[in-house]
């Protein structure tokens, strides 16, 4: 690919995700598309009727006098909780077909009575009333809730059959040839609308945009996409799921998928379901709150070291403290990157001179092991990644996070090919997957990309805390850096 063809592509990039956010998040905190609200609702107060009236009835039956004194129903109260708790934690709550998952609910049941009886037993009566009481409350509440549960799927059944109630609005992502199949199967649910059908180039990066625009039009809360639509494209889920729609996977040909998914049927037709959370984007919000305030004091109390490396910089060679970068960051905006000046002030103009010896083998990133515009104290700082530090600068500023892909120089942007441009999608990182597994001895430019696309389809919490804490060890340890 030519130098003026990547250019082309870098502006194209800018142009089309000018405005974007990182995939991960939402505009803000929003709660996800549907009438979850409406289902959850309904099933918790069918479920406090049935524990109710099955705790009234078992204290009538064991002891018929009067049981509808003020401490009773709050004793039966505080009862109920613990089984409405554990039933959520189940998941008999989400949707899909938990909530019909009898054998699931009659386990959840009889292990919040088994807590409710050693409690009563080890500590004190958490209700006045024999152990007999225990066991027919037991047998009462699972047949009262299931009993709940099936007459809820029969109505909703019912009500779905006449249109008097409305089904899911549907989007459907494959290939033509596909659609008949894969449509009949939906409708066989009888809980589904379809909207509309598309093909894989709605994914496309030049696509991706306006496809989201047209589900949003349409209110759609759910889509079902073909495998080989998304098989090379399974960061799009966090696209679809800040929009807060959930995304159905229809498995041809699987491959390992390392996400939160469960299988359910739709009509018969086996899918993977990526489910959408009920508040979207927490958990990157979480993570930029962290990004700020860790950082935010880790400069504070680190700040006699910035001042020691500045003199030893100034000490060692003529030149600025700093050295600011233009990189290439989210959705392909340009910003200047800290870093501590670790080369000679010439050292952009000698690179140009010293292309011919770069490492890498596809020549995207300039690497030299040993470059000689390195200076004493830039080989020290380059060593211990201490040169790195102002970055920090860069994620109090919103331009970095903490763990991401790396920013590179536009140099390097404008060898991308198309596919490369994945990694813009989210926020650039100080460290990331690529810097723990390898650093610098990663000398292949698509080993980089695997790597990165690894972290955005997985992405978690935790998996930025494992990271960090990889990063420490990999920088004691002096791997890969050079």
């Amino acid at each position: 690919m030519t130098h003026q063809s990547t250019t082309t592509h870098t502006t194209n990039y800018n142009n089309w995700r000018n405005s974007a956010l990182d995939l991960r998040a939402a505009a803000f905190l929003k709660l996800s598309k549907g009438a979850w609200w409406l289902r959850i609702l309904t099933l918790v107060i069918v479920d406090c009727f049935a524990l109710f009236f099955a705790w009234k009835l078992a204290q009538y039956q064991v002891s018929p006098v009067d049981t509808s004194t003020y401490s009773q129903n709050n004793r039966i109260s505080e009862l109920m909780v613990l089984q409405i708790a554990s039933l959520a934690l189940q998941g008999t709550y989400q949707s899909g077909q938990q909530r019909c998952d009898y054998w699931g609910i009659i386990k959840t049941l009889t292990f919040a009575q088994g807590l409710i009886l050693l409690v009563s037993v080890l500590y004190q009566p958490i209700i006045e009333a024999e152990k007999s009481t225990l066991t027919v409350s037991w047998l009462l509440s699972t047949t009262f809730v299931i009993t709940g549960r099936l007459a809820i799927e029969l109505a909703l059944k019912y009500l779905r059959q006449r249109k008097i109630i409305g089904c899911n609005s549907v989007f459907v992502i494959c290939e033509p040839e596909y659609y008949e199949q894969t449509t009949k199967f939906i409708k066989n649910e009888k809980r589904y609308i379809i909207r509309g059908t598309d093909t894989a180039r709605a994914l496309d990066r030049y696509n991706r945009e306006a496809t989201l625009e047209k589900l949003n039009r349409l209110g759609i809360t759910e889509v079902f996409i073909a495998w080989d639509a998304i098989k090379n494209r399974m960061f799009l889920c966090w696209l679809f799921q800040a929009a807060g729609i959930t995304v159905n996977i229809i498995p041809m040909q699987l491959k390992p998928i390392h996400r939160q998914v469960y299988i359910q049927k739709v009509g018969g037709m086996p899918c993977l379901t990526v489910s959408c959370p009920t508040i979207i984007g927490k958990d990157f919000w979480l993570k930029r709150m962290f990004d700020f305030c860790f950082t935010a004091l880790f400069l504070l109390f680190a700040s006699p070291i910035y001042l020691a490396i500045a003199i030893a910089i100034k000490l060692d060679s003529p030149g600025p403290v700093f050295y600011k970068q233009t990189r290439i960051g989210l959705s392909g905006r340009q910003f200047k990157v800290w870093k501590f000046r670790t080369m000679r002030p010439d050292a952009d103009k000698l690179q140009k001179e010293l292309e011919a010896l770069n490492e890498t083998k596809d020549g995207i990133i300039f690497k030299i092991k040993d470059d000689p515009r390195i200076t004493r104290i830039g080989k020290f700082l380059r060593r211990y990644s201490l040169d790195e530090l102002p970055q920090l600068f860069n994620v109090l500023l919103g331009e970095m996070s903490l763990v991401g892909p790396r920013p590179l120089p536009t140099r390097d942007v404008d060898k991308f090919l198309d596919h490369h441009f994945l990694r813009q999608e989210v926020l650039p990182g100080v460290t990331g997957l690529w810097q723990v597994s390898g650093r610098s001895n990663i000398l292949d430019f698509e080993q980089v990309i695997n790597l990165d696309m690894s972290y955005i389809e997985n992405w978690s919490l935790q998996l930025d805390f494992e990271i960090l804490l990889k990063t420490v060890q990999v920088v004691l340890k002096k791997e890969g850096a050079y």
